[in-house]
């Protein structure tokens, strides 16, 4: 879902992204300023999906070639020899952060170099920026612009809808682009150079989901929603004859050009009462197959139909595959077998409950079958088997009651296509991920099908907030959707999202700087408490008691020894308490919705901030006092951090272009603040790892600084910057947060809007290495088998250090010895060959010392016995088995 980043967006707003000039720069800034970018590694911290992927688009002309689309997170193009996905659109930089919602894709079918998107978020005022329709004639890799006059909804109701960028399979120099907002029907004669509307194009679209929504959001019409050719009408180098468009209209919503686009008419016969979602032709037997929902998606929807058009005679048949009494969803995504003519797939995209419904035809739709049907209720016979032990969080850790079962098929399905090379091949989409099929024709054979992710490289979550401690997990992040998750290693996913509670988004986290053990997170949820607490780094949580009034998560502090907090909740007031939050009581002197940090060495001191005031709590939280500060932001587009090691050090960015916009810095407890004049910009800070050599600790920034925007670092307390991101790496918007690692000096984890983490690693002497294992010295392994079920397993795996001396780095090695095979493994990393595995230490837990031990976990697959491993070695050294 993306509810979460609507809210997201409009905080990117009120930062003053696009509104007015920059602040004039000193002249002083540009020399303590270094533009050219050090040499950084970036990549994602693995989430693997999180997000809705509205539109997957396939090339007809060349093998594998495949594009996906995302509502807020750019563009992908998928990667056959790894079978990941890669992002296309990262250098989309602050300013143009819009441009990265994607509301369509077209891949061009004469020359499959050329590829096209229809970019913009937003309609309503949320972006102030136009839609533009960005070309490449190299897949992506590079892009021209060319802008439009009207914005584009990438993340609007009846994004899923499409595709609304279409390019003449017979002269590629055309396309056509639908528009929402009334803005008609677009044409481009010229590869997408300039764009001209289609004058004579006689319907707009009128459908608007909620026209009392003031926002604009939900009142938006929802314009022209897809363009087909019919191929056969057209010959190579002359103009396609024949296009439908599909218009957000219940009684109109099929149109037909015959010349070309000279002249257009509505499609006689067509049936009314429904939206028609999307429009696929099938040349080869000459019928255009329609989805027809009675709501826009991709939440809503609750009746439904498919209907088929001959194009040749004009007949009309309703194809359903269940009666319309019976649906309780509208259809949506829709495909066709490009190899088996007359095989046709279609979603229940809006089915929540139990399970989304994929349906199949192999005669044009006369007859269909179901990918699941009851047998007696609520029981269920699926023609499918589900994996996700490539991202083992789509379980969401649920535990359901039949029909309802995890992990689920989806919900949101607007994106289906069959590989149009391969039969065999299908891909989806859902709201968290991207789910396809290597062995689809077993549907027709009566075997099972495997449905797993197909989703690695496509990260797409929204980020709140970040949290890197100086032990234990080096990663814990805050995210819209999907809560948030704790990576004890970067390059893998981890087994669950942050669950006990499972918030929906997770709005704000913190841990003791002095025990960072202690965690605390808070987030939105329908029903049920909004904060929870861990005491094990984030592994495990449990949830406290809301005070009243609570409706949602704000911003939370620990106290440096994690014996209090305090919390600025959506609903109520700012309250503190002592233990793990079984009774609130309110804080004075600071008003409601301030945003709430501790200092990092006094366990009474808190700091909030609200409306251009800074406030101090020095009793734990009971009372607060307005500092005496001025000059600050007077909006509430703000972030500070108390810097760790130093009593009393905060560091505050924000602002808007309309006022005091910048980075302070405070050494005395937020009593008064030094704006540093050669940073014209700045919405977050973060600390990190001290360079080789230096005292002060690194700090990094999403700002403007020296008139460029990007990610900076400075070594020196901020005298000088260097901006270590380039222009290919801007990600949109990064003003949510950021941190350093406190352990890797030059690493840096930078929050994206629908991009996910990402992380840098510095080329610089000293930075971005982990720790190397070599180990040594005497050891003895507990192994525990923790649960088993049918095919599976968890174990737990204990080594310890019985030598006399301390390890810098391990690597422990065993064999199965009944075929078993690891499926996912956290807190090392791993390898298996045959039935020989090999274990080895992350970046956080490489350090064990004499008489100290550490602890991994894994989930593997058994058949027949389960026995333990009989030996251990660490390196080449053999380990007592307990």
């Amino acid at each position: 879902m993306r509810r979460t980043r609507i809210l997201t967006a409009v905080l990117a707003l009120a930062a003053g992204l696009l509104a007015g000039a920059p602040p004039a720069l000193g002249a002083d800034a540009a020399k303590n300023v270094s533009i050219t970018a050090d040499t950084y590694t970036w990549k994602n911290a693995r989430i693997d999906g999180g997000g809705f992927v509205p539109g997957i688009v396939f090339n007809r002309k060349e093998r594998n070639l495949a594009y996906a689309r995302t509502d807020i997170g750019g563009a992908y193009r998928w990667q056959q020899s790894s079978k990941t996905w890669t992002p296309l659109l990262d250098s989309v930089g602050w300013d143009d952060w819009g441009h990265t919602g994607v509301v369509s894709l077209a891949s061009d079918s004469v020359d499959p170099d050329r590829v096209y998107a229809a970019v913009g978020t937003y309609t309503n005022s949320w972006d102030p920026g136009n839609g533009a329709v960005l070309r490449s004639t190299d897949r992506g890799a590079s892009w021209q612009k060319a802008d439009l006059s009207f914005k584009l909804g990438g993340n609007m109701p009846g994004r899923g809808m499409g595709e609304r960028l279409a390019v003449d399979p017979n002269r590629n120099s055309v396309l056509y682009l639908g528009a929402p907002s009334g803005k008609g029907l677009w044409r481009s004669t010229d590869s997408g150079a300039s764009w001209s509307q289609v004058a004579n194009f006689p319907n707009v679209g009128n459908y608007v989901q909620d026209p009392s929504d003031t926002s604009g959001y939900a009142s938006d019409n929802q314009g022209i929603v897809w363009v087909t050719f019919d191929e056969s009408t057209g010959t190579a180098g002359t103009a396609t004859r024949t296009i439908y468009v599909g218009v957000a209209d219940k009684d109109n919503a099929v149109y037909r050009s015959t010349d070309a686009g000279a002249t257009w008419s509505r499609v006689a016969g067509q049936p009314t009462g429904y939206l028609a979602h999307k429009g696929v032709l099938d040349a080869a037997n000459g019928y255009l197959y329609l989805a027809y929902s009675d709501k826009g998606g991709p939440y809503d929807g609750g009746k439904g139909r498919l209907w088929r058009y001959a194009t040749a005679t004009g007949t009309w048949t309703d194809i359903s595959p269940v009666a319309e009494a019976d649906t309780y969803y509208g259809f949506s995504g829709l495909t066709v077998d490009r190899q088996k003519p007359g095989t046709v797939m279609a979603t229940a995209y809006s089915s929540w409950w139990p399970d989304t419904q994929l349906f199949r035809s192999t005669d044009s739709g006369g007859t269909w079958t179901k990918a699941w049907d009851y047998t007696s209720y609520p029981d269920r016979a699926n023609r499918y088997t589900m994996d996700v032990s490539s991202s083992p969080w789509l379980t969401w850790g649920a535990n359901p009651s039949p029909p309802e079962q995890t992990p689920k098929l989806g919900w949101m399905t607007e994106a289906l296509e069959i590989d149009p090379f391969d039969s065999n091949r299908m891909m989806y989409g859902t709201g968290a991920t991207v789910y396809g099929t290597e062995d689809l024709t077993k549907w027709d054979s009566g075997g099972r099908f495997t449905v797993r992710p197909m989703v690695q490289g496509l990260e797409e979550t929204a980020v709140n907030d970040l949290a890197s401690p100086p032990s234990g997990a080096p990663l814990l992040s805050a995210l819209g959707d999907v809560g948030g998750f704790r990576h004890t290693d970067l390059a893998k996913v981890p087994s669950m999202m942050f669950t006990q509670p499972n918030f929906t988004t997770t709005t704000s986290l913190d841990f003791a700087e002095t025990s960072p053990n202690t965690f605390v997170r808070v987030g939105d949820l329908d029903s049920g408490p909004h904060i929870a607490f861990s005491t094990d780094n984030g592994a495990n949580w449990f949830a406290g008691t809301d005070p009243s009034g609570v409706s949602g998560g704000g911003t939370v502090a620990a106290a440096a020894d994690g014996g209090r907090f305090v919390w600025s909740p959506a609903g109520a007031g700012v309250q503190y308490t002592t233990g793990f939050g079984t009774s609130w009581q309110a804080s004075s002197g600071i008003p409601a919705g301030a945003v709430v940090e501790s200092d990092r060495i006094d366990p009474k001191v808190f700091y909030g901030f609200k409306s251009g005031k800074f406030y101090v709590s020095s009793d734990g939280g009971a009372t607060f006092t307005a500092s005496s500060a001025s000059g600050l932001p007077s909006g509430d587009s703000v972030r500070f951090k108390a810097l760790p090691g130093t009593k009393g050090e905060v560091w505050l960015a924000g602002g808007a272009t309309d006022g005091a916009y910048g980075l302070w810095h405070s050494t005395d407890a937020g009593a008064t603040f030094t704006k540093l004049s050669g940073v014209g910009q700045a919405d977050t800070i973060g600390f990190g790892k001290a360079a080789p050599g230096a005292s002060y600790q690194t700090l990094y920034t999403s700002a403007k600084i020296g008139g460029v925007r990007g990610i900076f670092r400075s070594t020196d307390k901020g005298a000088t910057w260097t901006r270590i991101n380039d222009d290919a790496h801007q990600w949109g918007w990064t003003g949510a947060a950021i941190t350093g690692d406190p352990r890797v000096y030059g690493r840096v984890y930078v929050s994206t809007n629908g991009r996910g983490v990402v992380y840098g690693d510095t080329s610089d002497a000293g930075g971005g290495t982990d720790p190397t294992p070599a180990p040594t010295g005497a050891c003895t392994v507990t192994y525990r088998i923790t649960n088993q079920w049918s095919g599976g397993f968890q174990a737990d795996v204990q080594l310890s250090n019985t030598g006399s001396s301390a390890w810098d780095g391990w690597s422990l090695g065993w064999s199965f010895a009944d075929g078993q095979r690891i499926t996912q493994l956290w807190n090392a990393e791993y390898t298996q060959s045959g039935s020989a595995v090999t274990a080895r230490n992350v970046s956080w837990n490489g350090g064990v010392a004499a008489g100290s031990s550490v602890s991994f976990g894994f989930t593997g697959s058994w058949s027949g016995t389960n026995a333990g491993p009989a030996a251990f070695k660490l390196g080449e050294t053999s380990c007592t088995v307990v």
